[in-house]
């Protein structure tokens, strides 16, 4: 039952569309960015005028000064940067959109070229003339944090001018080619038969399918994926093998970054042990997904799972959402939880900044952009009207919360590190499913509501984990130079590693690594989606024993954003992350939820 009158929502969330970006800019045209290009140019000519004055002699106040400038300045760029992102974002097929994100990324990167000399500078200094500068905490906490973060860095930066040559071949080198696989994969049509008539779909669209109840509808949208995919194989791979060639020689040859992973690690600061051992226990509980993935067969009436079926609705049959009410549901859910997180979920639309519209050439996924920390988030879907697409709308609107709880602090740290960044999304997701089975009393639909639940734990904890996986391996095989059908084989094998013999899996996902972008955009990100899953079962188990006593310290825990080290925050809510028993309680939740099911079935 929804509670929130839909006249109540905010006018942008009664229908599907896309969203305004006028508060980044007031338009595209030719005068608006000329204008802010000479303003950023000015803005970094006055920042290279303090050079001089940067030296180990210094007053802390001068570097005081000289940071306040350039945090204005990175607003300024990131500004102009975020709109030509979201602008090809919302349409990968504008030319004009692809021309102006050009232009403007062309030139930001000449001028951070001619910025770099503060970082350089800064990371040279020795310890102690960098402890002295160093702001008071309690007074610039968030300046001293940036600071601090970015000597983490200073054994893997190199001399200015390298480090100007490595970001123009990053612009105009791989940034250009893994755009070139977004403009492709974006652009890919796919052909399915519904209702008796020939359909042609975007991959959001074809994806939908893969939850139909009928067997035959699911196997048919997953080979024409594949089949699509595959007549793109030896380009996707051919992009894949310059990212995986590029990232080493920078990261491992020049960097001196001990493996590719590393960077990652470095980035996300994290100990690649804590890292290992996330993998590691990961693998450990394959066998509980397996478990899993055998009890849906049973419900299913199949003697063994097929790949096409583990995502298979197994209720009755539900109906589509509208989209008014897929956003009542989750900001009543969020209202419902605590009335600061639901009014900060609602801000997204009462800005207008939501695109949840199904549009050729538009962006597929799902993802929430934070640009500054004065401006409410940015936050794209594309909403078919499936229940799990309400999922999705509150893990996306659950990171625009996040940011809005750590707008406080600077540009430099409100984002928090990757690990940490799936908390509040995931969470989020969490109180939605609480909520859908609280409510529900007919076994049949919490048997649906329980799998479906479990299959996107399995797909964001064990089906991540093994994507990171096989970066390890596919680093190395392109390293010693494996063709395209070795990757091939090496992806099936990870495949038949994750599901043993609890499902079979067809020929044609060989192909399936290549429609996966995070692993071309930005290597080895994937292991903090199951990160932030377990992290959040864990903190999920403390709320069901806890109750409103919970909920305090779980803003805090949000409010930090980036301003402190993720082991810190952790260790404060009084988590160590390098012990394997923390890991193994999260999968102690799943177990649980398997269990209910189990009794359900039985």
């Amino acid at each position: 039952m929804i509670t929130t009158e839909q006249n109540q929502l905010p006018p942008s969330a009664l229908e599907s569309k896309g969203w305004d970006l006028s508060e980044l800019l007031p338009d595209s045209s030719e005068e608006t960015v000329r204008q802010r290009l000479l303003a950023l140019e000015e803005g970094t000519q006055a920042l290279e005028q303090l050079r001089e004055e940067l030296h180990a002699e210094m007053a802390p106040e001068v570097l005081l000064d000289f940071l306040r400038q350039y945090e204005a300045l990175t607003e300024a760029m990131v500004r102009v940067e975020a709109y030509g992102h979201l602008w090809f974002s919302s349409n990968t097929q504008s030319a004009d959109a692809l021309t102006w994100r050009n232009r403007v990324g062309q030139t930001l990167t000449q001028l951070d070229n001619r910025l770099i000399f503060f970082t350089l500078w800064w990371q040279a200094l020795n310890d102690s003339d960098a402890q002295r500068l160093l702001p008071v905490e309690d007074e610039h906490s968030d300046y001293r944090r940036y600071l601090e973060d970015l000597r983490r860095f200073r054994p893997h930066t190199l001399e200015e001018r390298s480090e100007q040559v490595i970001n123009i071949k990053d612009a105009d080198g791989i940034g250009g080619i893994v755009t070139l696989y977004s403009m492709l994969t974006n652009r890919l049509e796919f052909q399915l038969e519904v209702d008796g008539e020939i359909q042609t779909m975007n991959r959001d669209r074809l994806m939908s399918f893969v939850y139909s109840r009928d067997p035959e509808m699911r196997a048919t949208a997953y080979r024409e994926l594949y089949r699509v995919y595959s007549g793109e194989s030896t380009i996707l791979a051919q992009i894949y093998t310059y990212r995986v060639r590029d990232w080493h020689n920078e990261h491992v040859e020049l960097r001196g970054y001990s493996e590719p992973i590393a960077v990652r690690n470095l980035y996300n600061d994290v100990s690649g042990e804590a890292v290992q051992t996330l993998l590691e226990v990961t693998q450990e509980h394959r066998g509980l997904f397996q478990r899993f993935f055998r009890l849906k067969a049973r419900m299913l009436g199949l003697e063994t799972l097929r790949r096409y079926d583990i995502y298979a609705p197994v209720g009755e049959p539900s109906r589509d959402i509208p989209w008014p009410e897929a956003v009542s549901e989750v900001l009543d859910t969020f209202h419902a939880f605590h009335p600061r997180i639901g009014q900060l979920a609602s801000r997204v639309f009462e800005d207008d900044h939501f695109d949840s519209e199904i549009r050729h050439g538009k962006r597929g996924g799902a993802f929430c952009s934070t640009v500054l920390p004065s401006l409410t988030p940015w936050v794209l879907v594309n909403y078919t009207g499936r229940p799990r697409d309400v999922a999705s709308v509150a893990h996306e609107l659950g990171h625009a919360v996040h940011s809005m709880l750590a707008q406080h602090h600077s540009i430099f740290t409100q984002h928090p590190s990757l690990p940490l960044a799936e908390t509040a999304s995931v969470f989020a997701e969490m109180l939605v499913t609480e909520r859908l089975l609280d409510r529900e009393r007919d076994p049949a639909m919490r048997r649906e509501l329980l799998s479906a639940a479990i299959s996107d734990i399995y797909a964001t904890v064990m089906r991540q984990a093994y994507f990171v996986r096989f970066e390890l391996d596919a680093h190395r095989a392109i390293l010693e130079g494996r063709s395209l059908d070795h990757l091939n084989e090496l992806y099936l094998e990870n495949l038949r590693e994750q599901f043993g013999g609890a499902v079979e899996v067809s020929d044609e996902f060989r192909h399936e690594w290549t429609s996966i972008s995070h692993i071309f955009h930005t290597p080895f990100y994937c292991y903090a989606y199951s990160f932030g899953q377990l992290l959040v079962l864990a903190l999920y188990r403390r709320y069901q024993e806890q109750g409103e006593a919970f909920k305090p310290g779980y803003l805090r825990l949000l409010s930090y954003g980036g301003s402190a080290e993720p082991e810190a925050v952790l260790r404060e809510a009084g988590i160590d992350i390098h012990d394997r028993d923390f890991w193994r309680g999260g999968f102690e939740v799943v177990e649980d939820m398997i269990g209910q099911l189990e009794q359900l079935q039985s």
